[in-house]
């Protein structure tokens, strides 16, 4: 075995590194001239139609907010402590949010993975061989004889040792922009991953409101029916009374009992949907829902001022639409990572160590070794992996683009179709509370009317059960503009913004 530390031992070892380094140092610095010949297209956020204003806010307003933006913690804006707390609870253990979390770690590592590539990488591998050929080889040396004649000498080779303290370095140039334009794609997957743990945060944050407030609308229909149970109990004592004074009829009784136990039916009912939200909220909010309880507490709330801006500015409010514009540039990005297979690829590498046949001369001069130089390929023939790589990443773009303008649509209809539920339900509920004022003066009527024997016991009937029907009606039109707010805000974004986006510098930066 020919060891390297032997090249060493000639007169132009001190001549071969200074030209070899020299000249691979006039090759980097070529180089690193024409490093910036990156190639891809530039990117441009995708156009799409914004409204100049929405059109369900045209002569009708939510309210009057005392802000003009939505804030960070928008569901402080309804004055709610306990909704306050559960909120707290789900931005520290709701799962799917940690999910979400530990999905943009993920990314953001991908980021500083596709950045080391910019770097030359360098490598140490010490080591140490002994070798014993096979005694059969011989070699053959000319020897002379005691007798002054020429002859051959037969001297098998013997064990020998071979120590390599080598270090090898290489480097890829990034002659089109292959590495950097991967590193782009990488930073905005890395983006979009951000804006998606948003969405993630702001869809847990807003169905645990919607659940809250269907909670409170669930305590108020009990509230309802425990004061309907008590009146219709009253009246089936009043009707008892009658029938034994020989005024009523027992059909009159059968028919108190029969209401009176319809209403003890739909009281206990409630419990079902009441612990079927709470939990779902305690799923919401990462605990056990065995250990879990919301107190009692009837709805007692309205709507807060919600800003809803100007349509441009949903564009970068919500994350959702914000992740699609972000995979958007993912995707222009690599179009660039294919365009630089068609160009061919220069890699510097170079090598230098120790090597010797005893330990004790591994770390003298005329032991050391080098070797410096690049390495050019181009492929010249891929039956058309190319072509069809840059096919891919093409239509690849055009799905972002088409999946970003829906989802902007989408953004719109959801904003347009919350406004249009506030106004209309904000509207309605006005007309519903005078029908339940209407249904209450009718019942007072046919209780009168009843007790002077002028009219039957069913007059009763029929008014108890209008007015309860308006009432349950009542509470859920409360209950759905509640929800409705709710969803507006999720609509607009929650408060968040664009801005808030990790930079490409961070993605980078040690944790």
């Amino acid at each position: 075995m020919l060891a390297h530390g032997e090249f060493g031992k000639t007169g132009k070892a001190a001549f071969f590194p200074r030209v070899g380094f020299t000249a691979l140092a006039a090759g980097i610095a070529v180089l690193l001239l024409l490093d910036g010949c990156a190639v891809g297209p530039k990117y441009h956020r995708a156009p799409v139609d914004t409204p100049a204003a929405y059109k369900e806010l045209e002569g009708w307003k939510v309210a009057q907010p005392q802000d003009t933006s939505l804030r960070g913690k928008w569901w402080e804006a309804f004055g709610d402590p306990q909704l306050n707390s559960l909120e707290q609870q789900v931005n520290v253990s709701n799962q799917n949010i940690a999910s979400a979390a530990a999905s943009f770690l993920v990314a953001r590592a991908m980021v500083k993975e596709a950045r080391a590539q910019l770097f030359p990488t360098v490598t140490v591998g010490p080591g140490a061989t002994w070798e014993h050929p096979s005694s059969t080889l011989r070699t053959n040396t000319p020897a002379t004889g005691t007798t002054g004649g020429t002859g051959t000498t037969q001297t098998s080779v013997g064990t020998f040792a071979d120590y390599v303290l080598p270090f090898d370095a290489s480097y890829q140039i990034d002659l089109w922009g292959k590495i950097r334009n991967q590193v782009k794609a990488n930073v905005y997957a890395a983006q979009a991953s951000a804006a998606d743990l948003q969405n993630v945060r702001l869809t847990a944050q807003a169905e645990v409101a919607v659940d809250y407030f269907q909670i409170r609308a669930q305590d108020a229909q009990k509230q309802l029916l425990d004061q309907t149970v008590k009146a219709y109990q009253e009246s089936l004592d009043l009707t008892r009374a009658l029938y034994q004074t020989g005024i009523d009829s027992d059909e009159s009784v059968a028919q108190a009992e029969t209401q009176l136990d319809t209403a003890k039916a739909q009281d206990t009912n409630l419990g079902i949907l009441r612990a079927q939200y709470e939990h779902a909220i305690a799923v919401l909010v990462g605990k056990p829902a065995s250990s879990f309880s919301i107190p009692v507490e009837p709805l007692n709330a309205n709507p807060p001022g919600i800003p809803a801006g100007v349509p441009s500015q949903l564009l970068e409010r919500r994350p959702d639409v914000a992740a699609g514009e972000r995979s958007m540039a993912q995707a222009n990005a690599q179009i660039g990572v294919a365009r630089a297979a068609y160009f061919p690829s220069l890699t510097l590498s170079a090598s230098a160590g120790l090597e010797s046949s005893s330990i004790a001369k591994l770390f003298t001069w005329p032991s050391r070794f080098f070797s410096a130089g690049p390495q050019m390929s181009e492929t010249l023939f891929d039956g058309g992996l190319r072509r069809a790589t840059m096919q891919q990443f093409r239509a690849n773009y055009e799905e972002t683009i088409a999946n970003y303008r829906q989802d902007v649509l989408t953004a719109f209809q959801q904003v347009e179709d919350n406004l249009a539920s506030l106004r209309i339900l904000s509207q309605e509920l006005q007309e519903q509370d005078e029908a339940v004022t209407s249904a209450q003066r009718n019942l007072t009527i046919a209780n009168d009317r009843y007790r002077l024997g002028l009219d039957p016991y069913l007059n009763v009937i029929t008014a108890q059960t209008a007015l309860l029907s308006n009432e349950q009606t009542s509470v859920n039109l409360k209950m759905e503009r509640m929800t409705s707010s709710v969803q507006l805000i999720e609509a607009l974004g929650g408060g968040w913004d664009a801005s808030q986006l990790p930079s490409a510098a961070s993605m980078t930066a040690k944790p």
